[in-house]
Order: C-alpha cells, then structure tokens, then sequence
C-alpha cells in the first residue's frame, strides 16, 4: 500500500506537519488570556483607589474646614456673648447711675419742700398762738361791762395787742411732681442718649464731588437728582461725571461709626462706603473691587449687595430708612434696615486708608418715580 492511500489523508490534502495536532490554527495560549484580564482588573482597582484617595482628600480637608468653623464659631459666639454683656451692662450701668441721679434729686426736691413747710408751720405756729393771745385780750376787754373800768383799759389796750395780729399772706412752692411724672421713660432715655454710642450721626455731603445734576439742601444733607439742566459747576478730579454720585465729606479712618438714610417713596438708589481714591470719571463698576462696598434698590422692589456678582437681599417690606455700621478696625460695614435694626447684609473686608459715605439717588423719570431724594437722618434730642 501507498503511503498516499493510507487512511484519513484526503488525495490533494497536505500532509499535517509533525507536532501540530489535528487543529488547523494556532491556539491562544492561556497564560496571555489571564495577563491581559489581570491587568484590566489591575487598572480598574487602581482607577477605584485613586477615586477613594481623592474622596479622602476631599473629606479630610471639610472635615479641617468645619473643625475650623466650629472653633471659629465658638469663639465668635464668646466674643459676641461678652460684647452683648458689655452693651447691656452699660446700660444698667447708666440706667442705675441716672436713677440714682434722679432718686437724690428727688430727696434734695423733698428735703427743700419739707423744710419750708416746716418752718413755715413753726411760724404760723407762733403767729397763731400771739393771734390767739390777741383775741383773749379783746375778749375780756369786751366783757367788761362798766364804762368807767372799759375806758381806763382802752389806752394800755394797743400796746398790749401789738405783735398780737399778723395777716395770713400764706405763700409755698409746689412740691415738684410734675418733674418726675409725665413720659419718665422717655425723659430717661433722652438723658441717656448723649451716653450712648454709636447713635445715627450728623454727617454731610461733599458738594465738591456731586454730579452735575444732583441737587444738594443747604445743610447738605438731602440729595435729588435734578431733571432740569446740569449746574454750571465747576469740574474737579474729586467729582463724579458720569454716575450720579456723590460722597461724605467725613472721611474714616478707623473706629466705630453709624448713620442713617431715609430712602422711602424711592424706586431706586444706591448707598454705601467708597474708598477715598475711588475713580470719579467715566461709567464706574460699583463693587469692592473698585473700592465700593455699597448695597442697591433696583427694579422698582428688588434690593441687592453689590458683590460680584450681585448678591439679592431678603427684605420682606420696603424699606423706609437704611442704617450703616462701620467697625473699620474688625473690617466690618453692616446694613440694616433701620425702623426695626433688622440685619440686611455684612461686608468683610480689610478697609485700605480713608473711606467716605457714598450715595446715589439714581435718575427720576418724567413719569414722577424716584424723585424723591435721599436724606441723612439727623437725630436730635
């Protein structure tokens, strides 16, 4: 028999080459399968770790961040529980000195009327016993009944009566109740009120740096927008040419300060500090990058902190009179809403050299809205 008729070799096929088996392809060898599902699964864990490490990262710098707060808080919360009791206590302080006050004054009124009563009472005591004298004389003189005896007493009788009469010209004081009656707690907190501080200060605007079309009271402190034509002012570096501004004349420099402003009736306006060397020319960007740390009345009833961006107050009504507080040595400038002292917004800052109040009372329309201008409440008592 033929090596080619020998069975299971097909005429015209190749014969299979030693060692290759009855495959007609090479296999994939097994230990490659399993490097390559090794390393997937070595870079998915790897992926896994690194998302683990990032969310550790991220949670142990909160973490350190909250700590911080809560510490921080902490000590705020100390800080103001004493400022607080300060504030209080020197109220009670100057409540008790002025009772006080007022009880010694009280006495020395009560003492004075006492006395006077008193001797006056010793005097018509007096008066009234040589009165009473006086009378007994008369009296047994009337009695007697023999003309002859009536008549010999009557030349010794006047010089016995003298001293005896004295007319009653009764004059005193009122005890002064009215002085320590009437609205007692308002009168005290009148007297207490030059001892308080801050109270709403008496500040002034700078004519020198007003627009052109805003229009100044003489005491300089009200500001309108004019809708007549601009004022023939002279122009100056310090004076605004585009925004319808204009600045305190009082610069701070440090310490605590407070004033007021009447915005009522307004549908706009702008208020706030700005700092001394703030650009006065050209269209302006009120923010605390420029140096303005100001909040706004916008859009008829919408009110904004001027950050950037705009940061929208919560104001539940229209507001009447806004208060500004500075602490310029903490970094501080407070707006609240002055007719409750409820808080509007905070600003933190670390204030560079001298600041100026800072108003605008913004355009008024043909059609009447905000023409009302801006006024600083003077308090006086």
């Amino acid at each position: 028999m033929h090596a080619l008729d020998a069975p299971g070799v097909k005429e015209g096929s190749p014969p299979e080459s030693a060692g290759q088996g009855h495959q007609s392809c090479c296999p994939i060898c097994p230990a490659v399968v399993a490097s390559g599902g090794v390393n997937g699964q070595l870079r998915e864990l790897k992926e896994q770790l690194q998302a683990l490490q990032d969310s550790e990262s991220g949670h142990t710098e909160a973490l350190h961040l909250l700590k911080h707060q809560l510490a921080e808080t902490k000590s705020s919360a100390k800080s103001l529980r004493a400022t607080i009791g300060e504030a209080f206590e020197r109220l009670h302080r100057l409540l008790r000195e002025r009772q006080k006050s007022m009880l010694e004054e009280l006495e020395a009124d009560t003492a004075r009327t006492l006395n006077d009563i008193e001797q006056k009472i010793q005097r018509y005591s007096q008066q009234l016993r040589k009165v009473q004298e006086g009378m007994l004389i008369l009296q047994e003189k009337l009695s007697e009944v023999e003309q002859h005896s009536f008549l010999e007493g009557i030349a010794s009788l006047s010089e016995r009566l003298k001293g005896k009469i004295h007319e009653t010209n009764l004059t005193y004081e009122d005890f002064p109740t009215s002085k320590y009656m009437g609205p007692l707690q308002y009168t005290i907190w009148k007297s207490l009120f030059q001892d308080i501080h801050p109270v709403p200060a008496a500040l002034m605007l700078d004519p020198v740096t007003a627009h052109h079309r805003l229009i100044l009271s003489d005491d300089c402190t009200i500001v309108a927008y004019g809708n007549l034509h601009p004022q023939p002012l002279q122009d100056s570096p310090k004076r605004f040419d585009v925004e319808v501004s204009v600045l305190g004349s009082q610069a701070f420099d440090g310490g605590v300060h407070y004033w007021e402003v009447v915005v009522s009736e307004k549908t706009q306006w702008m208020i706030g500090l700005a700092h001394e060397a703030v650009s006065r020319k050209g269209s302006i960007q009120i923010q605390p990058s420029r140096g303005f740390f100001c909040i706004v009345m916008h859009d008829g009833n919408q009110y904004s902190a001027c950050t950037e961006p705009w940061t929208r107050l919560n104001v539940k009504s229209k507001l009447e009179k806004v208060g500004v507080f500075l602490d310029y040595d903490k970094g501080l400038l407070i707006f609240y809403n002055a007719d409750d002292m409820s808080w509007l917004y905070t600003f933190r800052e670390k204030f560079p050299g001298n600041l100026h109040s800072y108003f605008s009372p913004g355009q008024s329309h043909a059609n009447g809205k905000n023409v009302q201008p801006l006024r600083i409440n003077t308090v006086r008592i």
